[in-house]
Parts: C-alpha cells; sequence; structure tokens
C-alpha cells in the first residue's frame, strides 16, 4: 500500500466570476465617467473604455498563464523578482513621467506603466518566501525586524517618488502577512508603539508642500471649493445626491457634467454611488466581499506556508486599496492616488491584479492530495 501525493487541479470559479464582475463593473463605470469628453467607445481605439477592455484581455491571460504554473516555482524566483522590482522603481525615478506632482510612470509605447503596481506583488512573494523559509524562527526578532527591512525598501523607494497611499500598501501587506506568520504579539506591541510614537514627526518631516495641502484641503475643503477642495466637495455632493437607487447610468449630472474631475480613475465609485444608487454601492461591495473571502478560501487549503501567504498578501493588498479609495471618496481619508481593484481605469493596476489572482488560483489548483494505490 502506498501513498502519492497528486495535484488535485482545482479552479475557483466563484473567484474568477466576482473578478470578471467586478471588472465589467468597472468599464461600465469608466463609459459613463468619460462619456461627456469621450462619447462612444465605437469612435476611437483610445477611448478609455477600449482601452481598459484591452488591458483587461491580457490580465485575464496573464492570470489564466499563471494559474497553470506551479505557485511553488515562485519561491527560487522571489529574490530575483523582488531584485527586479526594486530596480524598476529606481528606473521610475530616474526618468519616469511626472504627473500631479510625483514621478509615478514610465511610459511605454504611450501608456503609462507604474512599477510599484508590480513592486507589491513581488513584495508579497518575497514575505512569503522569507516567513516559509523562516517558519521554525517566525518568532524571533530578528525575522520580524528581516521582513520589516523587505518591506520598507519599496516603500521608502516609493515614497520617494512620492507617493504616500501607494507607499503605505507595503506596510499594510507586511503587517496582515508576520501576524498571519505567527509573529510574537510582544514585537507586534512594540512595533505599534514606535510608530505611534515617530507617525506624526515622520509624517511632517517627509510630507511634501502638495500632500500638507492635500491634508488642509481634506479637513476644510470648503477654504478652496474651486480649487483643492473641488473634487471632495463634488465628490460629496455625487454620492449623497444618488440616494437608494441612484439617478441612473449615464443620467449623473455630477458625473455628466464633468463636475467631477478623475472620474474614472481615484472618483469612479462617486460616479456609481451617483448613477446606481446605494444599491450599486452594495453590489459592488459584495463582489469585493466575495473576492476577499475566496482568498482566504484558498489561504485555508494551502499545503504549505509559502502557498498560505500568498493568498493573504494579495487579499490584504486589495483590501487596502478598497478601503483607501472608497475612504477618498467618501472623505473617511485624505485624497491619494490609489486606484478602487479592477474597477478604476488603469493598465498596470488591473494587468497586475488579475495576475496575482492567477497566483492565487495557482496555489488551489497545486495542492497536493494524498492517494491510496
Amino acid at each position: 500500500m502506498n501513498l502519492r501525493n497528486t495535484p488535485t487541479r482545482e479552479f475557483d470559479f466563484i473567484l474568477l466570476l466576482a473578478a470578471l464582475g467586478l471588472t465589467a463593473y468597472g468599464a461600465l463605470l469608466i463609459y459613463s465617467g468619460s462619456l461627456a469628453t469621450y462619447g462612444s467607445p465605437a469612435q476611437a481605439f483610445a477611448h478609455p473604455v477600449s482601452r481598459q477592455l484591452l488591458f483587461a484581455a491580457i490580465g485575464l491571460a496573464a492570470m489564466v498563464l499563471l494559474t497553470r504554473i506551479d505557485y511553488r516555482l515562485f519561491a527560487p524566483a522571489s529574490l530575483a523578482l523582488y531584485i527586479l522590482s526594486i530596480a524598476g522603481l529606481l528606473f521610475v525615478l530616474a526618468v519616469g513621467a511626472s504627473a500631479y506632482g510625483s514621478r509615478r510612470w514610465i511610459v511605454v509605447a504611450g501608456t503609462q506603466v507604474q512599477p510599484s503596481e508590480i513592486a507589491k506583488i513581488c513584495t508579497v512573494l518575497m514575505l512569503a518566501k522569507f516567513f516559509s523559509d523562516n517558519e521554525q524562527r517566525v518568532g524571533s526578532l530578528r525575522v520580524f525586524l528581516g521582513s520589516l527591512a523587505i518591506a520598507a525598501v519599496p516603500a521608502a523607494l516609493v515614497l520617494v517618488e512620492p507617493d504616500l497611499g501607494s507607499a503605505l500598501v507595503f506596510g499594510v501587506i507586511w503587517l496582515g502577512m508576520v501576524i498571519v506568520a505567527g509573529a510574537r504579539p510582544l514585537h507586534l506591541a512594540g512595533f505599534a508603539l514606535a510608530v505611534a510614537a515617530l507617525l506624526p514627526v515622520a509624517i511632517y518631516a517627509i510630507s511634501h508642500d502638495y500632500q500638507r495641502g492635500r491634508i488642509d484641503s481634506w479637513l476644510h475643503p470648503e477654504k478652496d471649493p474651486l480649487g483643492a477642495g473641488f473634487n471632495i466637495l463634488q465628490a460629496e455632493i455625487s454620492i449623497g445626491s444618488g440616494g437608494l437607487f441612484g439617478k441612473g447610468f449615464t443620467h449623473g449630472t455630477q458625473t455628466q457634467l464633468d463636475y467631477l474631475r478623475t472620474q474614472t480613475t481615484d472618483y469612479i465609485f462617486s460616479v456609481g454611488a451617483e448613477e446606481l444608487g446605494f444599491i450599486g454601492a452594495m453590489l459592488l461591495f459584495g463582489l469585493f466581499i466575495v473576492l476577499l473571502f475566496r482568498c482566504v478560501r484558498v489561504a485555508g487549503l494551502a499545503d504549505d506556508a509559502f502557498g498560505r501567504l500568498i493568498p493573504v498578501g494579495i487579499m490584504v493588498l486589495i483590501l487596502y486599496h478598497v478601503f483607501v479609495n472608497i475612504g477618498v471618496n467618501i472623505r473617511l481619508v485624505p485624497v491619494t492616488g490609489v486606484p478602487l481593484p479592477l474597477v478604476s481605469q488603469g493598465g498596470s493596476s488591473l494587468i497586475t491584479v488579475l495576475g496575482a489572482l492567477g497566483i492565487v488560483q495557482s496555489v488551489l489548483g497545486h495542492r497536493r492530495k494524498r492517494r491510496r494505490t
């Protein structure tokens, strides 16, 4: 009687449907948000909806490819991928395109590529490998600080761009993964106390003038209602006027009269809340909840620490983006450039999130089961 491992080849169709639902939801909102400026997407390939659908197709192809690759192959490659992502962040600081007071993008064939989006996934893989290699010593201070350093390097480079919203995500990813990996509560408490003590000074020291202006306009948008506070006030009007059922798809006044700026990116949630109302917002939340819980399910079914931590890191990444993006729209947090995953217009975010979900699918599909022969 022998026992041997065989791959289960499972696939989470619910996770896939949730991702497709969010992507389709986003395409509809992008269509409505760009209608006044671009008109029908049939008029030009450069239309935001046409480009978003192209990026979605690339992202889905990446998901399918990564689903078929055994996630364990990423373990030995994680260091190289991490180093390449750091190199990408250094490259964007040197020659990247500048906009809105920061240097975040590299223009490739007329398309803006954001290396920080790729770096987030590479950091998840690197942390998962580090924790799995130190599974028996994860409670040591050396492992705790070593893992923090892994997240701190890309965070610091993104902060220099400057992009505070994206820099913080590396810390949030690290925190979620180090907790699941089994860090000692004493170390976590010490870290929390250190952050609480240093945070006010750090924010003041690293904040640029435009970032301080963002915080001031967030707290007091009425001081400059036609300038820095304009987007904040218009988003509040859009969300508040949507009511239960909304004003109707493509019939939102703030959206169609172009009062909402960056309505297909940072403020896409406001478009949905105005035109589809509370019901539409709850549908969006429901899709995200399904997506996140399916990631948690995969983590619970994983064979090993590496496979368990990858879905956790990706789940935390998506959750952070959802919280911050919607928080900006409802004036819960200051304005940042964090996209709403799978929904906001943008190729880098859409492709990397779909690709990351392909790795999650790989963790599920390449589990090993014991079979008698």
